[in-house]
């Protein structure tokens, strides 16, 4: 029996277009995520927190292997000091574990950023919330279901 993740059930309530894909075994690198989900690396979006400052986080999406510019987000939060959040405050914050986040179906309100990046190819991927499982979208439905967030540079060139 297979369990709805909770990133589809969250773009089922928007009326949003996805794909449940589901791998077979452990992932073991964005590289072999990709390659089983008939993707090039840059179409995996990663959702990663950062610890802005004493309980205040935001998440940023970045395509493939790119690197968040800690520059960009210092400057966006006007802070000299953050820091990725551990796996138990992305739990925390998110619901879901690390290696399994989603920007859908968050469990706290949290800012959401996207580096402009993740929106150049024609379809991506991101985490559902259920280790093994991924979403799959038309990028354009994925910018639709994100809503109002801050789209820039975040990504090191």
């Amino acid at each position: 029996m297979t369990i709805k993740p909770p990133a589809s059930h969250a773009l089922d309530e928007l009326g949003i277009p996805h794909q449940i894909y589901t791998h077979t075994g452990p992932i073991r690198s964005i590289e072999q995520a990709a390659a089983e989900r008939n993707q090039d690396v840059n179409q995996v979006i990663r959702s990663i927190v950062f610890r802005i400052s004493e309980g205040k986080f935001a998440m940023v999406l970045i395509a493939g292997k790119h690197q968040v510019s800690w520059k960009a987000l210092r400057q966006q939060f006007d802070t000299s000091r953050l820091t990725m959040a551990s796996p138990e405050e992305v739990l925390e914050v998110t619901g879901f574990e690390v290696g399994t986040v989603s920007p859908f179906c968050l469990k706290c309100e949290i800012p959401v950023l996207a580096d402009k990046n993740v929106f150049h190819p024609e379809a991506v991927s991101m985490g559902s919330g259920i280790a093994g499982t991924a979403i799959l979208m038309r990028t354009k439905h994925f910018r639709l279901a994100l809503g109002e967030i801050e789209i820039g540079s975040f990504a090191v060139d």
